[in-house]
């Protein structure tokens, strides 16, 4: 029995918390489509005085975007939402970043989605 694939699948989905009952996370939409296709990314962000930054970035290896959105500590809207408009084909890892005003990286999120080409593609 092969562990590898499941251990991966636990990794790439995680998140770290911030503090005691506080995660990170992530939600993803749509988890797989058509190329080219819209990408909507939701970021629950936890209420804390050292949030100062959020960065959300999608990569398949051959395209890669990313957006940062300045924070306000605990005054920060609790849900983010990122848009990333007409992704091409590819498989993507979907990773948001919460970062402190010292530019270090409180805590991540991670989730997996896939772009299939479209019919017109070769």
């Amino acid at each position: 029995m092969n562990i590898q694939p499941f251990a991966w699948g636990i990794f790439l989905s995680a998140a770290i918390t911030v503090n005691a009952g506080e995660r990170l996370t992530m939600a993803v939409s749509p988890v797989q489509s058509f190329a080219p296709t819209n990408l909507t990314v939701r970021v629950r962000v936890p209420s804390d005085d050292a949030n100062r930054a959020l960065e959300v970035s999608a990569d398949s290896g051959e395209y890669y975007r990313s957006s940062r959105i300045q924070l306000d500590g605990k005054d920060a809207p609790r849900t983010i939402t990122v848009e990333f408009p007409r992704l091409p084909g590819g498989a993507y890892e979907i990773r948001g970043a919460l970062i402190d005003s010292a530019g270090h990286v409180r805590a991540f999120a991670r989730e997996q989605m896939t772009v299939l080409p479209s019919a017109g593609d070769h």
